[in-house]
């Protein structure tokens, strides 16, 4: 299937390893041109050199929202504008409601809230003016079904969601979608360092009795941002092999 994305211009946040670098990869075999950012120069860079000549390195550290900002202008001055944004970035330190100290939080806002907010206000005017854009935020499973000792992920994870949604009903006219996917376990290196490299319990908690491919989540993402897709817009769609059992 074309896709009809062929020459668009992505910018994909922490894309340096896992399901950013797999998204960059699915874009880039669409014909997309993608700008890619990661805090170690060295990982970015390799990461560029695996997705292929359309990808272009950035430095950034999209943590805060000033450099969430820095990282979308950075990809408009490299690629000439940005017509698809992916909004991606590692979680904050695991911990309990009792465990979790009230300073603790304004980290994890700026890290998995902020910093999304910041990407967009950089990214969808633009979009808006040319009438076509996409917005895909990577988040978590944990926005519909809160993971224990990941209070700070699953409050700041939310807020994000809740952002995203209004957005979407914002701009939907303006001819700019925006969705969020919501990953449950997948094959990454941060996974098989979690599971010491072993996946086999991980796998067995899965209803399908294995753990996702990073490469079919980049495939799902990059539906997204699609001609297909142009009637998706305000979902948060799960991709995680059937873990979240709710009925909605």
């Amino acid at each position: 299937m074309d896709l009809g994305i062929t020459g668009r211009r992505a910018a994909v946040a922490g894309a340096s390893a896992g399901l950013g670098l797999a998204t960059a990869r699915a874009l880039a075999a669409e014909g997309v041109h993608v700008a890619i950012c990661g805090r170690d120069r060295d990982r970015i860079e390799r990461a560029a050199r695996d997705v292929g000549d359309r990808a272009v390195p950035l430095v950034a550290d999209v943590g805060t929202p000033d450099g969430a900002t820095e990282f979308v202008e950075a990809a408009i001055s490299a690629l000439g504008g940005v017509d698809i944004l992916v909004t991606n970035a590692g979680g904050p330190p695991p911990g309990t409601f009792a465990s979790t100290p009230l300073d603790a939080y304004p980290a994890a806002l700026d890290l998995n809230l902020l910093s999304v907010v910041a990407m967009c206000k950089a990214a969808v005017p633009a979009m808006q003016e040319r009438r076509w854009g996409r917005v895909v935020a990577i988040t978590s499973i944990s926005v519909r079904q809160p993971i224990a000792t990941l209070i700070l992920s699953n409050t700041a994870r939310a807020g994000a969601t809740g952002f995203l949604k209004t957005l979407a009903l914002e701009v939907a006219a303006d001819g700019v979608t925006v969705n969020s996917v919501l990953p449950g376990l997948h094959d990454t290196d941060r996974l098989r360092q979690l599971h010491a490299g072993d996946l086999t319990a991980a796998a067995a908690q899965q209803p399908t009795g294995t753990v996702g491919d990073a490469d079919d989540f980049g495939a799902v993402v990059t539906f997204l941002c699609s001609e297909q897709a142009r009637y998706l817009t305000g979902t948060a769609v799960p991709v995680d092999g059937g873990a979240y059992r709710a009925l909605l």
